[in-house]
């Protein structure tokens, strides 16, 4: 496997510095692999997984010390992304950092908050 790999069942999905971001908040040597889906296979994941009946816009699954996967919902990110002030794009970068800073071991709360707020402006999503 190598260090970072994206793939997606959908037709299209925001050209953002995924690499550089992932080598950023965990380093380099983490193997990651991001999946952009569908609603179907995300609600089926969430359910599979963590036993919840909704379809997320984000999962994050560590599997090793430093290796996980990421999956995206897109179709969710399109229509949450005005509730969160930013464009799709800028919402699929921040959901990509929400779910690395998870597989980082991070938990929702003001320590979180900060680290994507830091990394938002620091790649400059909008």
């Amino acid at each position: 496997m190598k260090a970072f790999d994206v793939s997606a069942t959908v037709a299209e999905y925001p050209k953002l510095p995924y690499e550089k971001i992932k080598n950023d908040i965990l380093g380099s040597s983490y193997n990651l692999s991001l999946v952009f889906i569908g609603k179907t296979r995300a609600q089926s994941l969430n359910k599979t997984y963590r036993k919840k009946s909704y379809v997320p816009n984000v999962l994050s699954f560590p599997i090793e010390k430093s290796v996980g996967e990421i999956f995206i919902t897109p179709e969710v990110a399109q229509r949450e992304a005005k509730k969160h002030d930013l464009s799709y794009s800028g919402y699929i970068g921040f959901l990509f950092i929400h779910g690395l800073l998870h597989l980082k071991g991070l938990a929702h709360g003001d320590t979180m908050e900060k680290a994507e707020k830091r990394f938002i402006s620091k790649y400059r999503l909008k």
